[in-house]
């Protein structure tokens, strides 16, 4: 079950469960599109993985118990601003890949 991490672990922008700005990596490190499209250029800084758009969870309940009701999204923030010139330096390397080829 994803998270659904509150915020932008750069710069700590919020993002709610609809938001269509949050972006994950596989293993659910959040950053907001402006973070990954500006300055990661789709790497992520914590694992080099790249970045799709993190699915919006039901606000209500349609079918069983697949909503934020029955599972609420996480209110646990994790803001550890990147230092992006150790990220240039990480990312030099592997950029130029795609996130399937990393």
């Amino acid at each position: 079950m994803l998270e659904l991490r509150p915020s932008c672990e750069h710069c700590d922008k919020p993002l709610p469960p609809e938001s269509l700005d949050a972006r994950i990596c596989s293993f659910e490190c959040t950053f907001c599109a402006q973070c990954v499209d500006t300055l990661f250029g789709n790497v992520c800084p914590n694992c080099g993985g790249g970045f799709v758009s993190r699915p919006i969870r039901p606000k209500k309940t349609w079918k069983g118990k697949d909503s934020l009701e029955f599972y609420p999204a996480s209110t646990t923030r994790k803001h550890r601003p990147v230092d992006l010139q150790a990220h240039a330096s990480f990312a030099e390397k592997i950029r130029l890949l795609r996130p399937e080829e990393r």
